[in-house]
């Protein structure tokens, strides 16, 4: 089976060199970029199976090798943020990554996350009976095919938007907190900072452009979380 491969987006030489030794000692082939346009260039010739982004870069920064990539892929994309940086952050899920840790980091941690994204990447989970198709008035989500049409238009979803939804649109009605969301999606706690769920949602409406007359929505339970509603 060949290795799953990482590039490593960080300026800082001693950071791409101490994951790189954790990487590669954890069974993965890694290859790595000191700037922001050498990062665009390695994907697109080394096509690894996720990205490690460092947000302060020269030539290019984080966000926008972020913004690039989603115009071109849903490649899973982990950024790596100072503590100080909250907007980048942000601004980070937003535009469409997956996960963010926080510098410094350990480093175990960083594989441990890394495996979580790509093990959730590689196949969302069908619902009870392994259904993998769900059907609302103006929406489809096929997991199969890994499609969503929404009030005729096809609609393109990174893997965790994609597992957002399915988690919602397949429990009509309940609500979810957001931590039961961080839990579910994410697969680990991130101590009460909710906030990339809040951005993956809005990414979802956004995506979706769903109608005032829609037989559904994604619905804010405030206090709470979230629910997919039927009308």
């Amino acid at each position: 089976m060949a290795k799953q491969k990482i590039l490593i987006a960080d300026d800082e030489a001693q950071i791409r060199e101490i994951l790189r030794i954790y990487f590669e000692n954890s069974g993965f082939e890694v290859c790595e970029a000191e700037n922001g346009a050498e990062a665009i260039t390695k994907l697109r010739t080394e096509r690894p199976n996720l990205l490690l982004l460092d947000i302060m870069m020269p030539v290019m920064d984080g966000i926008e090798v972020c913004k690039q990539v989603r115009q071109m892929s849903d490649l899973p994309i982990i950024m790596l943020t100072a503590k100080d940086e909250d907007d980048d952050r942000i601004a980070g899920l937003e535009i469409g990554a997956d996960d963010y840790i926080t510098k410094p980091f350990n480093s175990r941690e960083v594989v441990a996350r890394v495996k979580a994204v790509l093990r959730r990447s590689g196949g969302i989970k069908g619902g009870k009976g392994g259904k993998k198709r769900l059907t609302f008035p103006g929406l489809t989500i096929d997991l199969e095919q890994y499609i969503v049409e929404a009030f005729g238009r096809r609609v393109t979803f990174t893997a965790k938007e994609m597992e957002l939804l399915w988690c919602l649109a397949s429990n009509p009605g309940k609500a979810f907190s957001r931590n039961q969301l961080l839990e579910t999606i994410w697969g680990y706690s991130y101590y009460g900072d909710t906030r990339t769920v809040d951005t993956h949602v809005k990414r979802i409406r956004q995506k979706l452009l769903i109608p005032q007359d829609s037989a559904w929505d994604i619905i804010t339970v405030w206090g709470i979380g979230y629910k997919f509603e039927l009308k």
